[in-house]
């Protein structure tokens, strides 16, 4: 990312931050409005990012709880952080239209179990321990988090598990679980910037996900398998981001290239869309359709820029004519 300009880090800053986000909230069902993620995250990277959206006090407070928990990586974990996270978690004190203990331990002597299937169906996948037995749960992974030398690696595998496991407030376990391994893989880097996003790996493999916590949480104390599935995940995560930042240099080096070249706005429109992850092939009818022109003025920016040695025919004649960067 040190090979780019500020401009684009910025951007592909955002980018990871917003998919973090909208895919952690995801794997437990909720969705979020991505423009008001972006647009929130921007605000307080301080990026113009050219959209000004009214404040979501719930967005507003998970992107609170990333920058702390990522920008603050090396700040001590302490039980009032946490309670902190879950009230910002849950601003109204409930969990849909239920209300629930905010920012603080879970109560009562009612059993925690994750739970699926219609009433009178249930399977029972999980139960926690006991909430009396949460305080000195937790303050033994507190210790951890702050005492452990082994790798960040390793403690944000381990973390992820021992959270979740806990089960420590009545809901907000799986997305402050994944907020606490962000913070321990933040203390890999020389800066809190985060270009990759582990959430939207776990939720490519979300069934995958599950099964490993399950068999996980019902076996014995060895957590190898587990640890291992986090960290393939993780390795799929920092791929994934590198093919992009790989694509970005590919596409400021050949702008770079062109600078000088005078096109219009429709074929400046078409050519970022090709760099961006144009889905399918590009057709003179596509073209139009994108740029709302005729089938004509298509061709005409088509020919256009191949003759300047921006585009080229794929080679595929008669109705299959489609071109390519």
């Amino acid at each position: 990312m040190q090979m780019v300009g500020f401009s684009q880090q910025s951007r592909s800053l955002l980018s990871a931050m917003t998919e973090e986000l909208i895919s952690s909230s995801e794997i437990e069902g909720i969705t979020l409005n991505p423009a008001s993620v972006r647009s929130s995250i921007a605000r307080r990277l301080g990026i113009e990012d050219g959209v000004t959206l009214a404040e979501d006090h719930y967005v507003d407070g998970l992107v609170d709880v990333m920058m702390d928990a990522v920008g603050n990586c090396r700040e001590p974990l302490t039980a009032e952080r946490l309670f902190a996270w879950h009230s910002a978690l849950f601003p109204l004190g409930r969990s849909g239209m239920f209300r629930i203990t905010v920012g603080d331990w879970r109560k009562g002597d009612e059993p925690m179990q994750v739970v699926s299937g219609a009433m009178g169906h249930e399977k029972v996948h999980y139960e926690a321990p006991a909430s009396a037995d949460v305080p000195a749960a937790m303050e033994a992974l507190i210790d951890y988090c702050n005492r452990s030398d082994q790798s960040p690696f390793i403690m944000a595998a381990v973390v992820h598990l021992w959270f979740v496991s806990i089960h420590p407030f009545d809901d907000g376990n799986g997305r402050i679980s994944r907020t606490l391994a962000d913070m321990l893989l933040a203390r890999l880097d020389d800066n809190a910037a985060r270009y990759y996003s582990m959430s939207a790996e776990i939720n490519r493999n979300k069934k995958a996900y599950y099964d490993i916590l399950e068999r996980t949480q019902k076996g014995d104390l060895d957590i190898t398998e587990w640890i291992l599935w986090f960290f393939d995940c993780l390795e799929n995560a920092i791929g994934r981001a590198s093919d992009k930042v790989v694509d970005t240099m590919k596409k400021a080096a050949y702008w770079s290239k062109f600078c000088n070249v005078d096109i219009n706005w429709r074929q400046r429109k078409v050519i970022n869309r090709l760099w961006d992850g144009f889905e399918g092939k590009l057709t003179s009818s596509k073209w139009a359709k994108i740029c709302g022109c005729s089938q004509d003025t298509a061709l005409r920016d088509i020919n256009d820029l191949i003759a300047k040695g921006m585009l080229r025919n794929s080679g595929e004649g008669g109705r299959s004519a489609n071109y390519v960067i």
